[in-house]
């Protein structure tokens, strides 16, 4: 299975491309910028619990074969109220 290599941050909303070398992912690809995952939630998924890593990057060849997503999430965490006011 590939990975979905989400579009934004489900936090703040930042978008994050494929190239995004700023992305941080956890066991089930909860994806979320470097600031959110490190300043909010200490690397630690708040969904899982599980670490929050540098997502990897797809060539752009393999992007033509196997696109990234386009559907964007976000969720209520309470670490990210102040930025959905």
């Amino acid at each position: 299975m590939m990975l979905a290599l989400k579009p934004n941050c489900e936090c703040c909303d930042k978008n994050l491309p494929p190239a995004a070398t700023d992305a941080r992912i956890c066991t089930y690809e909860c994806t979320f910028c470097a600031d959110c995952a490190g300043n909010r939630f200490e690397n630690t998924c708040p969904n899982c619990g599980g670490n929050l890593v540098p997502r990897p990057i797809r060539t752009e060849k393999q992007l033509l074969k196997h696109p990234a997503s386009t559907n964007r999430f976000t969720k209520a965490h309470p670490e990210c109220a102040d930025l959905h006011g």
